[in-house]
């Protein structure tokens, strides 16, 4: 038996990880700059694996270069919006309908608690507790439909939005956020495929078309 310990991972790839939580999360807001010497303190890491992470989600379109050794957050436009939820619409759907014809009894059940963990963040109010579990809920689905390719997409594409996610969360709050989780996993637990990706579909469109309505009223 291999009693070797596991290798850590790079320090790259740690402060990828660490700063595209910090994203995807909100802690960045979009529009806000903060120089490479700040993300170094912020995230405790040299300026090497700072400098490789941010060439990798300024690649994936999760940042931009602003010179002077500045990055920030897009801000995104009602024409970014309307793409972003056309990309939605055409794959979270069909990565529903292979997670439910993949999903077991136990797969629910894990993906329910996530859902269960979500309902209790947004009864308290929690902003950064329902952006954590809304992502898990999402991500959760595309891990289950074992493909990889389409899942990539969808996590890039929810990385694009998160950051105005958090902005219009905590200007409207949780309980004003729509949520179709549970259409769509009593839909997973029948066997219905199709019932489950009209659910999540629905779930893309009211939260994509709310940030539109949102977005607009900030920025005429």
């Amino acid at each position: 038996m291999d009693t070797q310990p596991k290798a850590s991972p790079p320090a790259h790839e740690i402060v990828y990880g660490k700063l595209r939580e910090h994203i995807l999360f909100g802690d960045l807001i979009p529009g806000q700059a903060i120089t490479i010497q700040g993300l170094t303190a912020m995230l405790d890491a040299g300026m090497t694996p700072v400098r490789e992470a941010l060439r990798r989600l300024i690649s994936e379109g999760a940042l931009v270069f602003n010179g002077n050794r500045r990055v920030s957050v897009p801000v995104l436009s009602t024409e970014n919006v309307n793409e972003l939820l056309f990309g939605r619409q055409a794959i979270e759907p069909q990565l529903v309908i292979m997670a439910t014809q993949n999903a077991t009894p136990a797969d629910l059940d894990a993906i329910e608690a996530i859902d269960i963990a979500l309902d209790e963040a947004i009864e308290i109010g929690d902003v950064k507790g329902y952006l954590r579990k809304n992502y898990e809920f999402h991500r959760a689905l595309y891990d289950l439909a074992n493909a990889p390719i389409l899942a990539s997409l969808a996590d890039t594409m929810y990385l694009r939005f998160g950051p105005s996610l958090r902005v219009i969360s905590g200007r409207l709050g949780t309980q004003s956020l729509p949520d179709l989780h549970k259409a769509c996993l009593s839909a997973m637990r029948a066997g219905d495929a199709h019932a489950a990706a009209n659910a999540i579909k629905q779930d893309v469109v009211s939260g994509m078309e709310l940030m539109k309505r949102n977005l607009t009223e900030s920025h005429p």
